[in-house]
């Protein structure tokens, strides 16, 4: 078989195959000749069907099938032996009629090339990587927030912002009624914190949902879901409360962090700023990788076969889709279509390959940190060895850990080559400025 390419451009090229009857027609005997003996055609006996009769009835399909295998394996032969770097898959220009009696054929395929990409670290702008602190002020809103938890619930007669009500509610037409509970800093409606304010135990008031929480989860957490317009619905207070905070003692601690880990409100808050900062540095760590990406996208410039690739992803599923769904679908994709070549670049140029071992190293980490979160605090490495080895057995969390590992590897290179500058702040101006609220 002949394969022979021609350039349309830098991006696009045609590589043209051309297969003889006499290169598949061994291949199509020896498919002829089971047929043969397989075959139940009528006024034959089974195994005594003259070949006359087979090729008849299956030449003709059998020699378009064993001619499309010899064009896969002619591509795939001559793409790895040019060692031809592709987006997608060579997509083949229709033909009108193909003459299956001629002494040859001749197909063509388009290819989408991938583009030289030349990525430049350290990148020209300098990004932010936070350092976040665990200041006194958060670290006391967190022991608050969970001296509420393990607090106790003393009813009142008078409402604050933080007296917590629970009602009853019930859909305009509908019989169905559920409990919810909220504390009064939740409503936004002046006049729901005035109903409730002069509300007794047992009163129904109806209410309207537009306006009546200031965040959308809040009504979602009490209705259940968020209706698609304003509906009234009726409340029926069942309970008034206030919270009062536990006390910073031996059953607190105990209940907050395991039997005797912590003694004292002092090791309490070392504890609690501990782990704020464990949790703020993953937060951080996904800011910084973010702006880092969004960065190299925007200034690694490089174009893309696009009119190859939408009409690709026509074909592409396991259901065709129309040109416009292609065209749309295209634009959500090609964002990401340009990291992945940008990352695969960095790989290459900087060899970043992950070994068996890291991704087992990994594994174990991520369970050891899962079973902490449980209390477990005196797992084995043989039962370790053991838990991993079994998820490691399924090829699906194997990518999805090793993807793990070459992000962590990514931010790592992003942190040793990358123009970034520190910047030490607490946990409100971080969610701030990193996320512009």
């Amino acid at each position: 078989m002949n394969v022979t390419r021609k350039d349309v451009d830098a991006l696009n090229a045609v590589l043209t195959v051309e297969v003889k009857q006499e290169e598949v027609a061994p291949q199509v005997e020896k498919v002829l000749n089971d047929y043969r003996k397989r075959a139940n055609i009528p006024g034959f006996r089974k195994g005594n069907i003259p070949m006359s009769v087979v090729k008849k009835q299956y030449g003709q399909a059998v020699l378009v099938e064993e001619v499309n295998k010899a064009l896969q394996s002619s591509l795939n032969d001559y793409l790895n032996k040019e060692k031809i770097d592709i987006l997608g898959n060579p997509l083949p220009v229709p033909v009108d009629e193909i003459d299956w009696s001629a002494p040859s054929f001749s197909f063509d395929f388009e290819l989408g090339l991938t583009p030289d990409v030349k990525v430049k670290l350290p990148n020209k702008k300098a990004i932010t990587r936070y350092e976040i602190e665990a200041d006194d002020a958060f670290v006391n809103e967190q022991l608050e927030r969970l001296q509420k938890q393990y607090g106790s619930l003393v009813p009142t007669e008078e409402i604050s912002k933080d007296t917590e009500l629970t009602v009853r509610v019930v859909f305009e037409g509908s019989e169905e009624n559920k409990s919810a509970t909220f504390s009064v800093d939740e409503l936004k409606s002046k006049k729901a914190v005035n109903t409730f304010k002069n509300a007794t135990i047992g009163d129904l008031h109806k209410l309207s949902t537009k306006g009546l929480f200031k965040e959308d989860h809040v009504l979602q957490r009490v209705l259940g879901s968020i209706p698609e317009k304003a509906i009234e619905v009726s409340f029926t207070l069942q309970e008034r409360n206030n919270r009062v905070l536990s006390d910073l003692d031996q059953e607190f601690f105990d209940k907050v962090f395991g039997k005797d880990a912590v003694k004292t409100a002092t090791e309490c808050k070392t504890k609690l700023k501990e782990d704020a900062s464990g949790h703020f540095e993953t937060q951080a760590n996904q800011k910084f990788v973010n702006d880092m990406t969004e960065s190299l996208i925007e200034n690694t410039k490089f174009s893309l076969p696009d009119a190859f690739l939408k009409k690709w992803m026509q074909t592409a599923g396991e259901n065709p889709i129309s040109a416009e769904k292609a065209e749309a679908e295209y634009a959500k994709s090609e964002r990401g279509l340009r990291y992945q070549l940008i990352e695969s670049k960095l790989i290459q140029e900087n060899n970043l390959q992950i070994k068996r071992e890291e991704v087992e190293t990994f594994a174990k980490d991520l369970l050891k940190k899962q079973m902490l979160q449980f209390g477990r605090t005196d797992v084995k490495e043989e039962e370790l060895n053991d838990i991993a080895s079994r998820i490691l057995g399924n090829q699906e969390e194997v990518k999805r850990i090793s993807d793990q590992v070459m992000s962590e590897k990514m931010r790592q290179l992003f942190l040793e080559k990358g123009n970034i500058k520190v910047k030490k702040v607490n946990y409100d101006t971080f969610i701030k400025e990193a996320y512009k609220k």
